[in-house]
């Protein structure tokens, strides 16, 4: 283990452990591994599932119910071999050879059978037995066949190790993870979702940081099963975890420090959500999740921040990695009622974010008037454990999340309307969505126009946007006359990032080279090669700090 993750040499911290003969080891199950690259067929190596022309007609009934291909799962073996896409390193990575035991909490509604059961097996497959203490699927009120007597029958007649706890009335993500915890026998908690596959030797860089030390909370690698070929790839290779002041999740480029040790565990501020691994004792002395909130939404802040300041702390294990369907749209509806993901975030700010929680309000001024419930036991709870300050953690955990997510928005580069000098005409997204094209429109502030979208910001994340919206011009191609889409904003520059010529009046694009151009007649807008001369590439934009945008456009191309 590096050291600048573990804090002393000694083995363990926390209980539970006999630190007599502990070593590490290699934890690799190379028959099994040798076996699972011998498989072929539909979905084996984690290869996409092509479905034929005939089959593309069947699809349509398991998509609309699951949000994603369902069909292609079917066709997929429960047992199928995923590819080893972990970094080399990790092949030759040892571990404690004295591990505690986990119990692996998966919570579903209505969850196809095939993505459910493989989710299970993969795990059974890929876990050393002696430290898989149990599965438990915890059924939040299904109310599909196949979810009931059928699962309760498939389960008893096929495995030892997986067991069904079910909820007596539809209480939600939160709550439904909770009553899995409360089953739970193992050591440790391994929370996953319903559509997850583990990857090979997954479990022991889950379980060594937390053996040597129990407040350590360790979250894996999560990479993407396609919902519509079921193919297994990398999402990336790391960041941490962050949010901004709307609690949206985002995440932060990993730490100089942390780049030289691929293979080890990483510290990050907030976890991404429902899949990572917490010793029982410490998820219990925290209070568990908190069970105020309601349905989900906010969970994983609240117990982000309560591991750091009450005195635990949270890694990143990039060797530990688990395949998640991400699925195209929500296939039913929640139960909960009113504004339930704000009454969420107002108890994990109320409770966990001091003085900060008012940059939170700032920006959803509704959050204020509405009734977060009773907090006293939480807040007991922080009182008890001597947890520290928000504003430590903003300084100590997400020291550098400030300079990318500013609690206070810093005053946009440009603003208003983006006339085009050639014809007059403006700019107008009308509303649109992700990935859809815009145009010229006649300009609002002539009169002429009537119901459209054309005040923007030039923003200080170098990118262009509809005022008080997240959807950003976003130009994938460099090619002439290459399209401009709206896509969410990531605030990462790329395909994103635009810079502004004083001189010329060009909306310059740095990654493709390109200006940004129109047609001056049938008023479509796109990309072109730069031309100083073209009247159709003059912009003027409505409001402009001449200072920020000179200074922006003479620092370097990034």
């Amino acid at each position: 283990m590096a050291k600048h993750l573990v804090k002393s040499k000694s083995p363990l911290k926390g209980k539970g452990l006999d630190t007599n003969e502990i070593k590490e080891i290699d934890w690799h199950d190379y028959k099994a591994i040798a076996e699972e690259q011998q498989r072929t067929g539909l979905g084996e190596q984690g290869s996409a599932v092509i479905l034929t022309a005939e089959e593309e007609k069947k699809k349509g009934d398991l998509y609309k119910v699951n949000g994603f291909n369902a069909y292609a799962s079917d066709k997929i073996s429960l047992q199928r071999a995923l590819k080893d896409i972990r970094h080399e390193q990790c092949k030759n990575k040892k571990y404690l050879n004295k591990l505690p035991t986990a119990s692996i909490i998966v919570p579903f509604h209505n969850e196809h059978w095939s993505t459910l059961l493989r989710t299970a097996q993969s795990v059974i497959d890929r876990s050393p037995p002696h430290l898989l203490q149990e599965v438990i699927l915890v059924d939040d009120f299904s109310s599909k066949e196949h979810c009931k007597q059928q699962l309760d029958d498939y389960v008893a007649e096929h495995y030892t190790k997986v067991r069904i706890v079910r909820a007596e009335k539809r209480e939600g993500l939160i709550r439904t993870r909770l009553l899995g915890a409360r089953a739970a026998k193992g050591d440790v908690l391994i929370f996953l979702d319903s559509h997850c596959e583990v990857n090979i030797n997954w479990l022991p860089p889950l379980l060594d940081p937390i053996a040597r030390d129990q407040k350590t909370v360790v979250c894996p690698f999560i990479d993407v099963i396609d919902y519509e070929t079921f193919a297994y790839r990398a999402q990336d290779e790391g960041a941490r975890g962050a949010f901004d002041w709307e609690f949206f999740y985002k995440r932060l480029p990993l730490l100089p420090e942390d780049k030289k040790h691929p293979a080890d565990p990483f510290k990050s501020p907030v976890m991404a959500g429902g899949l990572f691994a917490i010793h029982q004792e410490w998820f219990w002395m925290l209070g568990g999740y908190d069970p105020g909130l309601d349905i989900w939404g906010g969970e994983q802040y609240e117990l982000s921040f309560k591991i750091w300041q009450c005195g635990g702390m949270m890694v990143d294990s990039p060797c530990s990695r688990i395949g998640h369907v991400y699925r195209k749209f929500a296939p039913f509806p929640n139960p909960g009622v009113g504004d339930f993901i704000g009454r969420n975030y107002k108890r994990v700010a109320e409770v966990w974010m001091d003085e900060y929680a008012e940059y939170l309000y700032k920006r959803r001024p509704h959050y204020k008037t509405l009734d977060a419930g009773d907090l006293t036991e939480q807040k007991a709870i922080r009182d008890k454990l001597h947890c520290k300050s928000f504003k430590w953690f903003m300084t100590e955990v997400a020291f550098d999340l400030v300079k990318v997510y500013p609690p206070i928005e810093p005053t946009p580069m440009a603003s208003g309307e983006v006339r085009n000098q050639a014809n007059e005409k403006c700019i107008d997204t009308r509303f649109k969505g992700q990935n859809e094209r815009f145009q010229l429109e006649s300009c609002i502030k002539d009169g002429q126009g009537a119901g459209g979208e054309q005040q923007f910001e030039f923003s200080w994340h170098k990118d262009i946007r509809p005022k008080s919206r997240a959807v950003c011009f976003d130009a994938a191609h460099s090619a002439p006359k290459s399209p401009v889409i709206l896509y969410n904003c990531h605030g990462m520059g790329g395909n994103q990032r635009f810079k502004y010529n004083l001189q010329t009046n060009q909306i310059f694009h740095p990654v493709s080279g390109q200006c940004l151009d129109c047609d001056k007649e049938n008023l479509e807008v796109f990309m072109n090669p730069c031309d100083a001369d073209s009247e159709t590439q003059k912009w003027k934009w409505e409001k402009i700090n001449l200072k920020d945008v000179k200074k922006d456009w003479s620092l370097p191309l990034d």
